[in-house]
């Protein structure tokens, strides 16, 4: 999830575990704790574009680092608060479970997390919730203003934890769309009579009712979208081939390799004029829904440099503009 979610729901959790203690310092180690796996993002001072894509949701985002963490950081924390009389213990369950939280609600998207690392490459990702959604989100936000709004402990606790349970319920409620989404999309695959090795659905972007669907057969994808308030179950479909025949030979380039990783086999390559780009099909298209020759959020450009080496820079996201929040808002509607 982005950030903002983790640190506003990570406040809430330290209000509940340490806030009667440590009243508003309760709140930021409640932040740095949820936010710890994020620390990956020093990782792109030092990596190429595409090397970072791995290294981001990679080792940090394992369990062996949440064991190791949990017991540093809760060393740190006991001898630092050690005249609240909170037991180390009880330090190591606090930062252990922000952190496990924090590795549960990333694999919840599309970009896929590394619970396994550094003994399985795997990346996890059960694409339930989009990245960023503010349904999600703005419950944890409401508890942490109502913190500093109150001056009782028990009213504070009181509110972070309705909170929480706000963001589970709506959690379960995003569960239940994809379970209504995968059995719709299974059944529309088979009635249109199209043959496919595997697929996904994701949500689109802040939002849990309009899914993008991707179907992937021998030679590219079928790629629709699906709202579950469709009056009707139909799905304009539209097939993009891989073209892997133009990346032949070059699998074994460094970066190229990294994207291949990635993108879990979900990609394709096109040639924009003289430029070979490498587009990954899971975060979908820039207003898609609307365009359906729209580029993909996740492309990167695929070149040599000067010695050669091939080289890749990741692609912009494209502003999202006043005409494609209206039609992504039909679209929801089923029109």
């Amino acid at each position: 999830m982005d950030s903002i979610t983790h640190i506003v729901i990570g406040a809430s959790i330290g209000e509940i575990f340490v806030g009667r203690q440590l009243k508003r310092k309760a709140l930021w180690w409640g932040m740095v704790a949820q936010s710890l796996p994020d620390i990956d993002f020093l990782a792109s001072f030092w990596s190429t574009p595409a090397q970072d894509l791995l290294a981001h949701r990679g080792f940090t985002h394992s369990l062996l680092f949440a064991m190791i963490a949990a017991v540093f950081c809760g060393l740190l924390a006991e001898k630092v608060h050690r005249k609240h009389n909170i037991s180390l213990k009880s330090w190591i369950i606090f930062f252990g479970l922000q952190i496990l939280i924090h590795l549960f609600i990333d694999s919840m998207n599309a970009y896929g997390t590394g619970l396994l690392e550094p003994f399985s490459h795997k990346r996890f990702s059960f694409n339930v919730i989009f990245v960023a959604d503010p349904f999600f989100s703005i419950w944890a936000a409401l508890a942490l203003i109502a913190v500093f709004i109150f001056r009782t402990h028990k009213n504070k606790t009181h509110w972070a934890i309705i909170a929480l349970s706000m963001s589970g319920a709506y959690l379960l409620y995003c569960v239940a769309n994809k379970l209504v989404v995968e059995r719709k999309v299974k059944n529309i695959l088979s009635r249109d009579h199209i043959a496919y090795k595997r697929h996904f659905t994701t949500p689109t972007m802040l939002n849990s009712w309009l899914w993008n669907v991707v179907a992937e057969n021998d030679s590219g994808y079928y790629i629709g979208y699906y709202s579950i308030f469709s009056k009707t179950d139909n799905i304009t479909w539209q097939y993009r081939p891989r073209n892997e025949q133009m990346i032949a030979g070059k699998e074994k380039e460094e970066d190229l390799h990294y994207l291949l990783r990635f993108s879990q086999g979900y990609y394709t390559v096109e040639r924009w004029e003289d430029t070979l780009v490498f587009n990954d099909l899971r975060f979908g298209q820039i207003a898609g829904w609307r365009d359906t020759n729209a580029r993909f959020v996740f492309h990167y450009f695929l070149g040599t440099n000067a010695d050669n080496d091939l080289v890749v820079q990741r692609g912009r996201m494209a502003m999202f503009n006043k005409r494609d929040i209206g039609s992504l808002i039909e679209k929801i509607k089923g029109n």
